[in-house]
Protein backbone atom coordinates (compact mmCIF):
# COMPACT_ATOMS: atom_id res chain seq x y z
CA UNK A 1 0.00 0.00 0.00
CA UNK A 2 1.36 3.41 -0.95
CA UNK A 3 2.44 5.39 2.12
CA UNK A 4 0.79 8.54 0.75
CA UNK A 5 -2.58 6.74 0.58
CA UNK A 6 -2.21 5.50 4.14
CA UNK A 7 -1.40 9.02 5.28
CA UNK A 8 -4.33 10.44 3.32
CA UNK A 9 -6.69 7.83 4.78
CA UNK A 10 -5.63 8.71 8.33
CA UNK A 11 -6.16 12.40 7.61
CA UNK A 12 -9.62 11.76 6.12
CA UNK A 13 -10.67 9.67 9.13
CA UNK A 14 -9.63 12.48 11.47
CA UNK A 15 -11.45 15.07 9.34
CA UNK A 16 -14.61 13.07 8.68
CA UNK A 17 -17.61 15.21 7.69
CA UNK A 18 -20.82 15.27 9.71
CA UNK A 19 -22.61 13.37 6.93
CA UNK A 20 -19.89 10.71 6.86
CA UNK A 21 -20.19 10.41 10.63
CA UNK A 22 -23.96 9.90 10.37
CA UNK A 23 -23.58 7.19 7.72
CA UNK A 24 -20.70 5.50 9.55
CA UNK A 25 -22.98 5.06 12.56
CA UNK A 26 -25.26 2.99 10.30
CA UNK A 27 -22.49 0.91 8.71
CA UNK A 28 -19.94 0.23 11.44
CA UNK A 29 -19.66 -3.00 13.40
CA UNK A 30 -21.62 -4.97 10.77
CA UNK A 31 -24.79 -3.06 11.66
CA UNK A 32 -26.15 -3.16 8.13
CA UNK A 33 -27.26 -6.76 7.52
CA UNK A 34 -23.96 -8.14 8.79
CA UNK A 35 -21.79 -6.60 6.06
CA UNK A 36 -18.31 -5.43 7.04
CA UNK A 37 -17.48 -1.87 5.99
CA UNK A 38 -14.20 -0.03 6.32
CA UNK A 39 -14.05 3.74 6.59
CA UNK A 40 -11.54 5.82 4.65
CA UNK A 41 -9.37 2.81 3.89
CA UNK A 42 -7.08 2.57 0.84
CA UNK A 43 -8.45 0.31 -1.88
CA UNK A 44 -7.19 -0.08 -5.46
CA UNK A 45 -5.26 3.19 -5.46
CA UNK A 46 -8.09 5.28 -3.97
CA UNK A 47 -9.49 6.06 -0.53
CA UNK A 48 -13.24 5.53 -0.68
CA UNK A 49 -15.34 7.00 2.12
CA UNK A 50 -16.71 3.50 2.83
CA UNK A 51 -15.70 0.15 1.36
CA UNK A 52 -17.26 -3.29 1.67
CA UNK A 53 -14.77 -5.78 0.22
CA UNK A 54 -17.22 -8.72 0.44
CA UNK A 55 -19.76 -6.91 -1.73
CA UNK A 56 -17.11 -5.12 -3.83
CA UNK A 57 -18.96 -1.89 -3.06
CA UNK A 58 -17.64 1.60 -2.40
CA UNK A 59 -19.75 4.45 -1.08
CA UNK A 60 -18.93 8.11 -1.52
CA UNK A 61 -20.56 10.93 0.42
CA UNK A 62 -20.04 14.04 -1.65
CA UNK A 63 -19.90 17.58 -0.40
CA UNK A 64 -20.42 20.66 -2.51
CA UNK A 65 -16.78 20.65 -3.68
CA UNK A 66 -17.59 17.60 -5.84
CA UNK A 67 -19.60 19.90 -8.12
CA UNK A 68 -16.23 21.20 -9.34
CA UNK A 69 -14.68 17.79 -9.95
CA UNK A 70 -17.31 15.87 -11.89
CA UNK A 71 -14.84 14.56 -14.50
CA UNK A 72 -12.36 13.49 -11.83
CA UNK A 73 -15.10 11.64 -9.95
CA UNK A 74 -16.26 9.97 -13.18
CA UNK A 75 -12.71 8.81 -13.93
CA UNK A 76 -12.41 7.39 -10.43
CA UNK A 77 -15.70 5.52 -10.79
CA UNK A 78 -14.56 4.03 -14.10
CA UNK A 79 -11.22 3.01 -12.61
CA UNK A 80 -12.93 1.27 -9.70
CA UNK A 81 -15.33 -0.45 -12.10
CA UNK A 82 -12.31 -1.81 -13.97
CA UNK A 83 -11.39 -3.58 -10.71
CA UNK A 84 -14.90 -5.04 -10.50
CA UNK A 85 -16.15 -2.62 -7.87
CA UNK A 86 -19.45 -0.80 -7.78
CA UNK A 87 -19.41 2.78 -6.53
CA UNK A 88 -22.49 4.59 -5.31
CA UNK A 89 -22.62 8.25 -4.41
CA UNK A 90 -24.79 10.28 -2.11
CA UNK A 91 -24.67 13.96 -1.29
CA UNK A 92 -24.07 15.22 2.23
CA UNK A 93 -27.60 16.59 2.07
CA UNK A 94 -29.06 13.17 1.18
CA UNK A 95 -27.33 11.57 4.15
CA UNK A 96 -28.38 14.34 6.52
CA UNK A 97 -31.98 14.71 5.34
CA UNK A 98 -32.89 11.37 3.75
CA UNK A 99 -30.92 8.81 5.76
CA UNK A 100 -33.57 6.03 5.60
CA UNK A 101 -33.55 6.28 1.79
CA UNK A 102 -29.73 6.23 1.67
CA UNK A 103 -29.64 3.11 3.86
CA UNK A 104 -32.29 1.43 1.67
CA UNK A 105 -30.25 2.16 -1.45
CA UNK A 106 -27.09 0.75 0.11
CA UNK A 107 -29.03 -2.29 1.26
CA UNK A 108 -30.40 -2.74 -2.26
CA UNK A 109 -26.85 -2.76 -3.64
CA UNK A 110 -25.78 -5.26 -0.99
CA UNK A 111 -28.70 -7.50 -1.91
CA UNK A 112 -27.60 -7.37 -5.54
CA UNK A 113 -24.05 -8.29 -4.51
CA UNK A 114 -25.37 -11.19 -2.44
CA UNK A 115 -27.53 -12.42 -5.35
CA UNK A 116 -24.59 -12.22 -7.77
CA UNK A 117 -22.35 -14.33 -5.53
CA UNK A 118 -22.51 -17.83 -4.10
CA UNK A 119 -25.02 -17.88 -1.22
CA UNK A 120 -22.53 -19.44 1.17
CA UNK A 121 -20.13 -16.53 0.79
CA UNK A 122 -22.40 -14.06 2.58
CA UNK A 123 -24.19 -15.14 5.72
CA UNK A 124 -27.41 -13.30 6.56
CA UNK A 125 -27.59 -11.59 9.93
CA UNK A 126 -31.14 -10.21 9.54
Amino acid sequence: MAPRLVSLARHLRREQTAAEDILWAQLRNRRLAGWKFRRQSPAFGYVPDFYCAEARLTIEVDGIHHNDQIERDRARTLALQAYGLTEIRFSNQDVSERLPWVVREIRRMLDIARADSPRSAYPRYD
